[in-house]
């Protein structure tokens, strides 16, 4: 090629790209409006430049409105969290673009590849990335993942320009330079992870020995999944039902209340099953094991007391209580299952929710904060949630803490007489409370659909409050000595 035609190239090149970050721009204003959520998520070798790719995508847009993260793959915090948590904590709100400089097809590969993970967790991980995707793509998320591919020989090149410059040495790790002596192994690992993850969201190979060439072709497709979803609008994904192994519950009406303590049973057995849970917690933070309690139950079912006789003997260094209220502006903007995974416990901690991820399936079903497709579809979203829980090695608590019709109105009688204890009850307690069958019924369904053999419910007989304390004291011991595997 002559060099007059070479520059004609380059200039047409470059206008192209113009072209395409003009349109970005002008995208990015419209996302706004329509309230649509980005994801762009850039993989690829070491000094493949994913970093120069992203500032050009980014260089003309409203710094306001997008965020650019590099989620620390290497094995210092891998195992403090669920391995999707450095992801799943910084999805964008609607409306923003969020652009990942590497992220989980990185730290699954390298992990596997260091041999943290066993193959069986790897095939673990590549599911929970399908979920992932597929959970976001249903909650109208835009995704575009890219990976940026060069040769070893331009790895090599690339590598050794950086560490000889002063200013850049910095950039290169000793996990780059492994990567590039293990060169077939990333590739071969790098195809089996696109090919298992690239059916519910495609990827897209940018070939990275040009660079302005593949900034034009990710400007192509960026540009063009925005223009798609506009056109389309926000997508809503259809209920759909995965077969997870299940524990037959009871319908609320044939469960037993009558069960109670005998008189001076309490204290003594209360003293006893609090400083018993005191030990497990040192024994739970040794073992690095992670805890997630979760509270579910009728208006004055008891469900703070029940926390409080929990959580006395714990080391108040080591669990949370979590209320969860309606959500807030920047929660609702995000997907739902978003607040909580900010809220997860490091291993070896308590996560105690007073309510849960479990209101999108009763009270956002039943006062229309969500789409009927969209609470169908929760029951298999929660179950995929909490498996990647316990596949990480949390203990998952489930409590409903049930009492009957009248056992609620004597207890909002007793609140509204007793002037400490009148802030407890709210107008939406009786709204609620005249919903009661409707209420009913999405329980028995919830408690059908997803109480599964790794995370079941337990329903709390809470009629005689210090019985319920009793029991789900007892329930945690029972489950925290077996994912201990041992007894003091």
């Amino acid at each position: 090629m002559s060099k007059k035609n070479k520059t004609e190239e380059e200039q047409a090149l470059r206008a192209e790209i113009k072209a395409l970050r003009e349109t970005l721009a002008g995208q990015q204003m419209q996302l706004r409006d329509a309230g649509l959520p980005v994801i762009v998520l850039v993989e690829g070798w070491a000094a493949a430049g994913k970093g120069s790719l992203i500032g050009e995508l980014i260089c003309e847009l409203d710094p306001r409105f997008y965020n650019v993260v590099s989620p620390v793959v290497g094995p210092q915090r891998a195992d403090r969290y669920p391995f999707l948590w450095p992801y799943a904590k910084e999805i964008p709100e609607n409306g923003q673009l969020m652009f990942y400089d590497s992220g989980w097809m990185e730290c699954a590969v390298r992990r596997y590849l260091r041999r943290e993970i066993t193959g069986e967790q790897y095939q673990e991980y590549v599911r929970s990335v399908t979920e992932f995707e597929r959970q976001l793509r249903d909650g109208g998320y835009l995704l575009l993942k890219l990976f940026l591919r060069i040769d070893r020989e331009e790895q090599k090149k690339r590598l050794r320009a950086l560490r000889e410059d002063f200013s850049t040495e910095w950039r290169v790790t000793e996990d780059d330079l492994w990567q590039h002596r293990e060169y077939k192994r990333f590739r071969e690992a790098y195809e089996d992870f696109m090919g298992a993850t690239g059916e519910t969201v495609p990827w897209h190979v940018l070939e990275g020995e040009s660079r302005r060439t593949a900034v034009r072709d990710a400007l192509k497709l960026l540009t063009k999944t925005i223009r798609k979803g506009l056109e389309a609008g926000r997508y809503v994904g259809e209920p759909f039902k995965e077969d997870f192994p299940m524990v037959k519950m009871p319908r609320l009406r044939e469960v037993d209340l009558s069960p109670a303590l005998e008189d001076g049973e309490y204290e003594k057995e209360l003293k006893k099953l609090q400083r018993r849970l005191g030990e497990l917690h040192n024994l739970v933070y040794r073992k690095r094991i992670p805890v997630v309690v979760c509270y579910e139950g009728w208006d004055a079912a008891g469900k703070g007391g029940n926390i409080r006789r929990l959580a006395r003997n714990l080391d108040p260094r080591g669990f949370d209580v979590i209320p969860i209220a309606s959500p807030e502006p920047h929660e609702l903007h995000r997907q739902y299952l978003w607040r909580f995974w900010t809220q997860l416990p490091r291993s070896g901690h308590f996560a105690i929710f007073d309510r849960t991820w479990y209101g999108r399936v009763m009270v956002e079903r039943l006062e229309g904060y969500c789409t009927e497709k969209d609470w169908k579809r929760a029951y298999n979203e929660i179950n995929e949630f909490e498996r990647q829980l316990t596949e990480w090695g949390a203990v998952v608590l489930k409590f409903w803490i049930q009492i009957d019709p009248d056992t609620q109105l004597e207890r909002f009688n007793a609140r509204q007489n007793t002037p400490e204890k009148q802030w407890k009850l709210t107008e939406e307690d009786w709204r609620n409370r005249e919903k009661w069958p409707q209420y009913e019924e999405a329980i028995d369904e919830m408690l059908e659909k997803t109480s599964t053999k790794n995370a079941p419910w337990h329903i709390i007989e809470s009629n005689d409050k210090k019985y319920a304390r009793i029991k789900t004291l007892r329930l945690t011991i029972s489950a925290l000595e077996k994912a201990c595997g041992e007894k003091l």
